[in-house]
């Protein structure tokens, strides 16, 4: 341990001299040290994992505010929700920030150390630690401008006078990559006069200043808080904005993923089994980027995914999907994805780019325009705003324009829930795809955001009474998950580790195999994309399907409309005849 200690502090005084330079190390690395040791007294002694996921990880994204019940804290109704209805088929949560904030559904943090008490407390926190494992948000490149921080910025107090980035309006900053079309500086009155500070997301957000070493060791300590708290995953929150260089596109800087590594090695040194997600809405080789050579973050997200899901079910046409899917480089060891469909913001465009022709990427923010989504636009070159993210629940978007669901709808929407947990790396669903919810256009109209379409909260005795009503399409979707959930988390082939083959198939279909050894079970997932039947052949794909009980036997696989298959047999051994 002490060896390994000495390794890691070494690399740490590496990227603490890239980042701030040799003569300021030393006294640095001296107050790292002395961050790790205090959290250190508090944590069960480190020891690495023989691993640190396994085929029953999967991810409930919800806010904690999603489940409301008159005189009970958001927090309690959502662990009685899970503890009596979805019981051991979820086995992690993430949960979205929980923090006091000012806007941006919890995103506009006002104090990282504290619990929003409309949500509940952390000992409420705790209790869902005990029975799950927790992820948590590092809301880590800007701070709500009632915050503390902020408010001692303008009055010019130390320290924070100096955790904002001041920049005269006169300068060129026509080369910064942006996820908004509002401003980038806001003017703000502070006691030294008027500054214009640097606002990537919102004037309510205000991005911090990672070129001083006090705001990063505020998140360092911040960040072993949440481990503290029973976090067993770190969310970096929009951590590719997060060091400004005047002259570039201020995205995925050199400073950047050494300020990501350094977050790695504090939590190798103190707490081994945390896993460090990173969060980067962009093209899918700058988001892999994030794994480094193995020593950056655990797991990034498939970004790609969901928009190539989401045109292939739409098309009948996996021919993008198969293709990205068949040249997706595997992950480092000890990194892995984290797949999903939907989450609390919107479907991405930009991970379209350089793998769908922009004809189809404009097609299908038309069809979602169609099914009462809205597209949230980013500036472009030029100024240009070009559409950054769909705003829509998925179910809607999987639906037909003015039909209500019905049994096509709900097939293809349970279709592209079985794609994405078969995929290798740890599967995530959001709340609202457990239950089918569909657009708020309400909430959208109240709060004029486009997101709130995705974001509604549920009475919760209104939706316990919805899925104990086997007519309404919520109970149906409820159930058919579960069942789909429970049946993943047994499979020794849906290891996160488990390597994936893209098989050959036509582009109505698409088909995968995942292999286990040690654990001795392959599965071939064979899907149609399609509403209707496909007959394909594949050699060599016998044996059970896993979802409909049925025995498959030769190389010619019936599928009915949006249906897919789960086909398991055991690994043959060397020597087997």
């Amino acid at each position: 341990m002490l060896i390994l200690s000495v390794e890691i502090m070494q690399r740490a005084r590496e990227r603490l001299a890239f980042l701030y330079g040799e003569a300021r190390v030393q006294r640095l690395l001296d107050r790292l040290a002395l961050v790790a040791a205090r959290h250190l007294d508090s944590l069960l002694p480190p020891a690495p994992p023989a691993s640190r996921w396994d085929a029953s990880d999967l991810l409930l994204i919800t806010y904690g505010d999603m489940l409301q019940r008159p005189g009970e804290a958001p927090l309690v109704t959502l662990r009685k929700f899970l503890d009596e209805r979805v019981g051991d088929a979820i086995r992690d949560v993430h949960l979205l920030p929980i923090y006091p904030s000012s806007s941006d559904e919890g995103f506009s943090v006002i104090d990282y150390r504290r619990v929003d008490p409309a949500l509940g407390s952390w000992e409420d926190v705790h209790a869902l630690a005990a029975r799950r494992g927790l992820m948590l948000d590092l809301v880590l490149n800007h701070v709500s401008r009632h915050s503390e921080w902020f408010k001692d910025y303008v009055m010019g107090i130390a320290p924070a006078r100096h955790y904002f980035i001041e920049v005269s309006p006169e300068t060129d900053l026509s080369a910064v990559v942006r996820p908004r079309s509002t401003p980038l500086l806001t003017p703000t009155q502070t006691r030294a006069g008027l500054r214009h500070v640097w606002t990537t997301f919102s004037e309510d957000q205000v991005d911090l200043n990672y070129a001083n070493p006090d705001v990063l060791f505020e998140f360092l300590d911040i960040l072993l808080a949440y481990v503290r708290h029973g976090a067993r995953f770190i969310r970096l929150d929009a951590v590719g904005f997060l060091w400004k260089e005047i002259g570039t596109s201020c995205m995925h800087l050199p400073q950047t993923h050494a300020v990501v590594k350094l977050f790695r090695d504090l939590v190798d040194l103190v707490a081994p089994e945390v896993c460090l997600i990173t969060e980067t809405n962009v093209p899918h080789e700058e988001n892999v980027s994030y794994f480094g050579a193995g020593d950056e973050a655990h797991i990034v997200y498939q970004f790609s995914l969901p928009p190539l899901l989401l045109h292939a079910l739409l098309h009948g046409d996996a021919r993008y999907l198969q293709a990205w899917a068949r040249e997706l480089a595997p992950p480092p060891s000890g990194c892995t994805f984290l797949n999903f469909t939907a989450s609390h913001d919107g479907i991405g465009v930009r991970p379209l780019e350089g793998i769908v022709p922009q004809e189809e990427v404009d097609a299908l923010v038309q069809a979602v325009r169609m099914r009462g989504g809205r597209v949230s636009m980013r500036s472009g070159p030029g100024g240009v705003a070009v559409p950054y993210e769909l705003n829509i629940t998925w179910f809607d978007a999987l639906g037909e324009p003015g039909i209500e669901p019905d049994d096509r709808h709900l097939r293809r929407f349970l279709c592209s829930q079985a794609i994405m947990l078969s995929l290798q790396g740890i599967p995530a669903v959001y709340f609202h795809n457990l239950v089918g919810t569909r657009n708020d256009h309400a909430r959208f109209e109240r709060t004029g955001q486009p997101r709130a379409l995705n974001r509604h909260r549920w009475n919760a005795d209104v939706l316990e009474r919805l899925l104990d009503d086997d007519a309404s399409h919520h109970a149906c979707v409820f159930r058919e998950m579960l069942h789909l959930l429970r049946i993943r988390r047994d499979q020794p082939a849906f290891h996160p580790d488990t390597p994936q083959e893209v098989l050959d198939v036509p582009t109505t279909c698409f088909a995968l195999r995942r292999e286990s050894r040690p654990g001795g079970q392959v599965i071939d997932v064979v899907a149609n994309l399609t509403d209707v039947p496909q007959q394909i052949g594949l050699d060599g794909v016998e044996g059970k399907d896993l979802l409909s009980g049925e025995e498959i036997r030769g190389g010619s696989i019936a599928l009915a409309p949006y249906q897919v298959r789960w086909i398991a047999r055991p690994v043959a051994r060397e020597g087997d005849a």
